[in-house]
This record gives structure tokens, sequence and C-alpha cells, in this order.
């Protein structure tokens, strides 16, 4: 069986050297690299199954670099390492097409789980056949193949979690679905409570999909969750 390939960019040597030698105690195939340049060629000489990503990186900034690598590749699950403890900036950091977020200081044990977690929403995405690439909603299309989503002839430009997040929503139309159920799906493992992300998500997306003149398809039902249905 294949190792699954792992790169590691962290500034601090320390945490870079233990990241290292626990992801390769696990099976794992580990490149690291100490900064934002040098992950950068890296990242373009090789098929990685998984980035680990420091934020705070000297030349390029971990943000940039996760900029860049989504310009060309929407793929490849990229987990983030940041010291910031807020939800918006967190929120902000997915935003730019990060799969998941570990806050800093961390525990060995919950990176091990986040990575599975990862990994195992990649394989499960592989092997989806391509029958039903295309969903329809209303005047809404979304491809999964191609990842485009239009509202009538119009395209709405969505980031990676936005995107899953509308696939959940329109794979259970008309299902009221709550926060938990939502994270789970969308996330893929236990977000420790912090349900609100669902909520700012949500908004993000409608912020795009509330066209003039289109009906609202999103709707938030009090005290329990969101449902897409057409509008009454």
């Amino acid at each position: 069986m294949k190792e699954e390939s792992i790169l590691v960019v962290e500034d601090e040597e320390k945490i870079a050297r233990l990241l290292e030698l626990e992801l390769e105690y696990e099976g794992y195939q580990v490149t690291k690299v100490l900064n934002g340049h040098d992950a950068l060629e890296t990242y373009k000489n090789h098929k990685w199954d998984l980035i680990l990503l420091d934020v705070m990186l000297p030349g390029i900034s971990g943000i940039e670099l996760l900029r860049r690598i989504r310009q060309i590749d929407k793929q490849t699950p990229i987990i983030l390492l940041t010291a910031k403890g807020s939800v918006e900036d967190k929120v902000s950091g997915l935003d730019f097409g990060a799969n998941d977020y570990i806050t800093k200081p961390f525990k060995i044990e919950e990176v091990l789980a986040r990575i599975r977690a990862a990994l195992r929403i990649k394989q499960t995405q592989q092997k989806k056949p391509e029958d039903n690439s295309v969903l329809t909603f209303s005047d809404l299309k979304i491809n999964k193949k191609t990842r485009e989503v239009f509202r009538g002839e119009t395209e709405i430009d969505l980031t990676p979690r936005e995107f899953d997040l509308l696939v959940y929503l329109m794979m259970n139309k008309r299902q009221v679905l709550n926060r938990d159920q939502i994270l789970e799906a969308v996330w893929g493992y236990d977000f420790m409570g912090d349900t609100n992300v669902v909520d700012v998500y949500i908004r993000y997306v409608r912020k795009k999909m509330d066209l003039p003149a289109k009906p609202l398809l999103i709707h938030t039902v009090r005290g329990v969750g969101y449902v897409l249905k057409e509008a009454k």
C-alpha cells in the first residue's frame, strides 16, 4: 500500500521536527520545509496527499501560499496551523480554501485525528461515481465534477468549503438540517460545539447566491438549522 505523502510547512524547527517524527511513526511519508518560498517550490515538485500549513511563515505567508495553491489545486486537503483563537479569524483562514485548522498549542493526537479525517473525506470523494455529478434545484445548478455553480446564467464563485456546504444542502433539499449534521457532513469531524461557524458560512453563501430578482433558496428554521427549499 502506498504511503500517503504529507508536506509540513512550519517555520519553528522544533515543531516541524516533532510533526515529522510523529507522522513518520504513523506511516506517512513526510517532507518538512521552514519557509513559504521553499514550500511553494516543494509543493510544485511533488503530488501531495495533504499539506499541513502554518499561517505565520517567513517569505510567503501561509495564507498567501494557500491562495496560490488554490488557484491551481482545489483538491489537495490543506490544514492550517494557527495561533489565532477567535472564530472569525479561523473562518477567514478557511475562506481562503483550507479544509480545516488546528489552533496552537495543539496536542499531536488532535493533529493526527484531523489528518485522518481530511484524508478519509478525500478518499470518499475520489470513490464517488461520476453519475449525478450535476445537481439542479430551481434555477440553481451545481456541477460537482467541475465545481461550477450557476443561478440561471450567472456563475457563482464559491470557496471550496462554501461549495461543499451548498452541495450538502442540495443533496438534502427540502430537509431541515441542524448545525451538528452540517458540521459532521461538511467539516467531517466534531467541531467541539463551535456550531456558529455554520451560521457564518451560511451567511457567506447566501450573500453570493441572493441575486436581485432571484427567490431566496436557503432558509433559516429558528431553533433548528437550515433548509434549501423554494420560497413561499
